[in-house]
């Protein structure tokens, strides 16, 4: 095996000593020790159609708007070889979606994180991907999501301008860089406080997007001091304050156990490309969430 094929399995927690995950490259080992390596099975050359149901918003001969559940994967890659968004696009769509974008991302030409719940659109001919990649590239794609944070941002809006990169020691992390990352833009605003007043426990945030970059609101928010609620790769383990009722108890129950980064992209327009007009459209927030926000109000 190569060097990068044995990073990347490290990567991926498949190295282990005596029931051990080892992650560092730089571990040192000894003599008589034992290490098992777990090769994953060949990934196919092409993605496969499966039988996954979907939530379609919209759909016609030129693009497919989905409202994604938190918990599906956009498109296979490490890990993640097969069960993905894809995988069904394919299944649902046929041969119309063949290489479209590219053969292992057909379709796509954006994503939402794994557990970042809500609409997405993909394309079905060469046409509309050029149309749509050119309207994310200049910024004119409409893009709106809420997220729910710890604490709240002094400013009830502003502007959250850095450059983002992959982190040196952790790459399945991403952080704001002094130098060399790619400029990342995020507009917000708060759009409703929970608990206390002159320190609430949380907020409601929309996020607008000028730029496109991984795990953007999530580094964003976290960089303003504000990690999204349930986050588990930026966020911290925090502790609610001490109920003073059942009905409190019961709220931060909710709060606290939230399973995933509390995110979610309710709109989405964009310039259709043969309609030649702007379609919009809006996604409710999912059980998870709309509990997790009830909880809040609760407080």
């Amino acid at each position: 095996m190569s060097r990068s094929r044995i990073r990347q399995l490290l990567d991926e927690s498949r190295i282990t000593r005596g029931g051990e995950k080892i992650g560092d490259p730089n571990h040192r080992v000894k003599p008589g020790e034992h290490y098992k390596i777990d090769v994953p099975a060949p990934i196919p050359p092409e993605p496969q159609g499966q039988n996954i149901p979907l939530s379609i918003v919209y759909e016609d001969d030129d693009v497919i708007v989905i409202d994604k559940p938190a918990g599906l994967v956009v498109h296979p890659a490490a890990g993640n070889p097969d069960g993905t968004l894809v995988n069904a696009l394919i299944a649902h769509c046929g041969a119309s979606l063949t290489g479209v974008g590219g053969v292992m991302r057909p379709g796509i030409v954006h994503r939402l994180d794994k557990d970042t719940s809500g609409l997405l659109v993909a394309v079905k001919n060469e046409r509309a991907m050029h149309s749509l990649a050119k309207q994310f590239a200049n910024h004119t794609i409409e893009r709106a999501y809420h997220a729910v944070v710890w604490g709240s941002p002094r400013l009830g809006d502003g502007r959250i301008e850095t450059q983002i990169g992959r982190n040196p020691y952790d790459r399945k992390r991403m952080g704001v860089m002094r130098a060399g990352g790619k400029d990342a833009v995020t507009r917000y605003r708060v759009v409703e406080r929970f608990g206390d007043e002159t320190r609430p426990l949380a907020s409601l945030i929309e996020c607008r997007l000028e730029t496109g970059r991984t795990h953007q609101i999530r580094v964003h928010l976290t960089h303003l001091g504000h990690p999204l609620i349930g986050d588990p790769t930026y966020g911290r383990a925090r502790q609610a304050p001490r109920a003073k009722t059942p009905e409190q108890e019961e709220a931060y129950k909710v709060i606290t156990d939230f399973p995933r980064q509390a995110l979610h992209a309710w709109l989405l327009g964009f310039q259709h490309p043969s309609l030649h007009k702007t379609i919009r459209f809006e996604s409710a927030y999912p059980a998870d969430m709309a509990d997790l926000i009830a909880a809040l109000r609760r407080l």
